[in-house]
């Protein structure tokens, strides 16, 4: 058997020749760190020994968090199954319960394996709840890569390749009252999905006022109110559920990426039995009509019941209070900077600090020799590429890449945060100097 090593040793030249060339070569031309051959402490560390602090957002809790790592350790020497053929799975059971009474509005789940794949789950139980063709996005959204799901992405290179969409899947403009209640007004839609606050659309929190409208409207007319929590669910936001504090209870919300607290790929989709029942109740096959055959695997419910464990209400109010304080240290560290817009954006440990790009040829893709990009901001990858090198892993929105999303670990240490404002400014200084 081959050794964890040896992997490690010659894996990633695999994964350029055999997974994704385009993916490694972004990569190495951006200079993102790439060569990591360990975690320690929550970090990775790189060959040379160095480590570094990672911002991306899907490891929540640190990589390789050691409550989580011993979860899983336990269950693997156990002999318990991890697949039960009745499909019946009693982790599974447990994980769904813990779900429903943390939430304290759901009393269904659908495990599945993504967030792509919650999305799903959450489209296809609107659809057969209501028998009515329309899903309602909004623009900039992103809900993730499977076909129901990128029918509602925000226009560009994640949807166009692959059209014809969804029939049905429209995109409304962002924050305008009066479109959704015209098209809610047409009696068949069965569901809007929302993000709370957008992560590739510009790390933009929904207005209060959409949240109001889109609340009353779709109770009004019947149709699903789909909270996509996939990136503020799980305590990223300051709670377990963003959409918690809205006037009503979304009708399904979709959880995952740090809900198998880094080391297991699972997602769940949070309903009520009463949606559940009018989608899927009218007998034991149509009970069965939406499946995924691993999806209700024990090992991953063991992740997720253990990251449930370390999501205590501590975390919690210090992802809020720090986020709050790392939020405020990054305006003034920033403040006066030609190349920062005057705002940061978002909530608890999801922020987005928007950047001004400069009118240089020099910094434009056109000179980097990529014509296609034409027209994309580069002072995002610009400012994320030279935080590589003092020992940060920072990235831009997918929608906007002048804007540059941190994401802490949970536990972060409060001196990281502040010495990431202080370098981001050097690093703004030392761009604006050049251009």
């Amino acid at each position: 058997m081959e050794t964890l090593e040896s992997i490690m040793r010659g894996g990633f030249e695999d994964y350029r020749d055999f997974v994704n060339p385009w993916i490694y070569g972004r990569a190495e031309l951006a200079g993102e760190p790439i060569r990591f051959v360990r975690a320690e402490a929550g970090r990775v560390v790189l060959e040379d020994g160095r480590a570094l602090e990672d911002f991306h957002g899907t490891q929540a809790f640190g990589h390789r968090h050691p409550a989580i790592a011993a979860a899983i350790r336990a269950f693997l020497d156990s002999d318990a199954p991890n697949w039960f053929p009745s499909r019946v799975n009693p982790f599974a059971g447990r994980l769904a319960r813990r779900l429903c009474e943390r939430s304290g509005a759901y009393d269904r789940v659908y495990f599945a394996c993504s967030g792509s794949d919650g999305v799903e789950a959450a489209l296809k139980l609107a659809r057969a709840a209501t028998r009515r063709p329309r899903i309602l996005g909004l623009d900039r959204g992103y809900h993730g890569c499977t076909f129901g799901s990128v029918s509602l992405m925000h226009d560009g290179p994640f949807r166009e390749p692959f059209g014809p969409h969804l029939p049905g899947a429209e995109h409304l403009p962002w924050g305008d009252v009066d479109a959704l209640a015209r098209a809610l007004g047409e009696g068949d839609v069965a569901a809007v999905v929302v993000e709370p606050v957008q992560g590739e659309g510009g790390v933009r929190e929904l207005p209060e006022r959409y949240v109001d409208a889109v609340c009353e409207l779709t109770r009004r007319h019947g149709a699903l109110l789909v909270a996509d929590e996939v990136q503020t669910g799980m305590g990223r936001s300051g709670h377990f559920l963003k959409s918690a504090s809205w006037p009503r209870r979304p009708d399904a919300v979709i959880l995952a990426k740090q809900l198998g607290g880094g080391l297991a790929p699972i997602s769940a989709m949070l309903t009520t039995g009463a949606w559940f029942e009018r989608a899927y109740g009218a007998d034991f096959e149509d009970g069965e009509s939406h499946n995924m055959t691993m999806s209700y695997n024990a090992l991953t419910a063991v992740a997720a019941l253990a990251a449930l464990d370390v999501l205590d209400e501590p975390l919690l109010a210090r992802v809020r209070a720090l986020g709050a304080s790392f939020r405020a240290s990054l305006a003034e560290s920033l403040r006066g900077s030609p190349l920062f817009s005057g705002e940061v954006r978002g909530v608890g440990f999801m922020l987005g600090v928007p950047l001004v790009q400069p009118d240089h040829p020099w910094v434009s893709f056109e000179q980097l020799g990529f014509p296609a990009l034409a027209g994309r901001p580069t002072i995002g990858p610009l400012v994320a590429a030279r935080l590589y090198r003092r020992g940060y892993f920072t990235f831009v929105c997918g929608h906007d890449w002048s804007i540059l999303r941190l994401q802490p670990r949970f536990d972060v240490p409060e001196a990281t945060l502040l010495a990431l404002a202080a370098d981001c400014r050097r690093e703004l200084d030392a761009i604006a100097e050049v251009v």
